[in-house]
């Protein structure tokens, strides 16, 4: 079963800068009339936080400027619904990381200045889970950097799922940088590098812990900007992988698309997307060293993830396992019995994926589940 949908007049777009709402507002078609009042309530709420956003723009730089070298991330990469998310959660349970908390994903222009009877209306606000699952969304749950890159860009996927008339060209502007300029490319990265270093603002002198599936196909690009970055790579069953993606996509959409969904092809999209994002990762991840890329298959993550996890913190020559083992314990612990959502698995559609994706599938020995 899935999360609560949000309010049909709320938007994340809320949470973009002015330049970045105009251009997304003015340069990607016609909105759908059932979504008006979501992009008027949007236009408002962005007003109302300008100058929050300008006074935290000026605090910000002295402080940035003050601050140490940021020290390199640990991105956590693989396919969407491949258990990034149950990772990346498990792992910031260990006080020695740094990680994007919610508001800084809903808000990452003016999130440092939230405090006092506004963090506590946010907070009662949040939902109570994630669109996509039953996992809970709380003050604390570590979020995906790429929905605050779409509030600060014009290059993510999520404009795609904004804006369906343009689907597959955000999709694959924001995933691979198709199509993007040079000067498009170094906006991405400098709002990026912006980004993350208001994030460690936080916590200040802890390595940022990161998850985002779009990061998959970035690996060159991150290690550009952070040469000693670690990344851990975790697959799940493909066959396991494509109906929950499909749904994944399909949620959000109907949650936040601007737009008619009805020419998006998502039963193609998937599958083009999986082998051409597998592929990437697996010929950047052939180049780095041995102690900056580790690989961890969901179905042991599941079944041992402490044994898991140990391998992983071995592998990369990461320092305070006997602490972080602790607190990785008490947070499994307290999630035993969660439920996960229930999937069918028609001939067809597996006698599809394993057509499309049997290389994959091949390598890393999956077979198709029963049911």
């Amino acid at each position: 079963m899935a999360g609560t949908a949000p309010p049909r007049w709320f938007h994340p777009l809320v949470g973009a800068d002015r330049a970045t709402l105009r251009w997304a507002l003015s340069a990607n078609g016609p909105i759908a009339s059932d979504r008006r009042a979501a992009v008027w309530a949007t236009r408002i709420g962005a007003a109302y936080r300008r100058p929050f956003v300008a006074l935290e723009k000026r605090r910000v730089r002295r402080r940035l400027d003050e601050a140490p070298p940021m020290a390199p991330p640990v991105f956590i990469v693989g396919h969407w619904r491949s258990g990034t998310t149950h990772l990346y959660n498990v792992l910031s349970r260990s006080p020695q990381w740094g990680w994007v908390p919610p508001f800084a994903a809903a808000l990452p222009w003016d999130f440092l200045g939230i405090t006092g009877p506004i963090r506590t209306i946010l907070e009662d606000h949040l939902p109570s889970d994630r669109l996509i699952d039953n996992i809970p969304v709380t003050p604390d749950s570590p979020q995906e950097d790429e929905l605050p890159l779409a509030l600060m860009t014009g290059v993510s996927y999520y404009h795609g799922l904004f804006f369906p008339s343009r689907f597959e060209e955000h999709f694959n502007r924001g995933i691979f940088f198709d199509g993007c300029t040079e000067d498009e490319v170094a906006e991405w990265r400098a709002a990026f590098g912006y980004f993350l270093a208001k994030v460690s603002l936080i916590r200040p002198g802890l390595p940022l812990l990161l998850k985002n599936p779009v990061h998959s196909a970035r690996i060159p690009l991150l290690r550009a900007m952070w040469p000693e970055a670690k990344f851990i790579h975790i697959h799940r069953n493909p066959f396991v992988v494509y109906p929950s993606t499909r749904r994944t996509f399909a949620t959000l959409l109907n949650s936040f698309a601007l737009q008619d969904t009805s020419r998006v092809d998502l039963d193609r999209i998937v599958l083009d997307l999986y082998p051409r994002l597998m592929d990437r990762l697996l010929a950047d991840a052939s180049a780095l060293p041995e102690t900056q890329y580790a690989e961890i298959r969901f179905e042991d993550f599941e079944r041992q993830p402490i044994a898991e996890l140990e391998r992983v913190y071995r592998t990369l020559g990461l320092p305070g396992w006997p602490d972080a083992e602790r607190h990785f314990q008490v947070y499994l612990d307290g999630i035993r019995g969660y439920a996960k959502n229930r999937h069918r698995y028609p001939p067809e559609e597996v006698d599809r994926v394993g057509r499309h994706w049997g290389a994959l599938i091949d390598r890393w020995g999956y077979a198709p589940p029963a049911g």
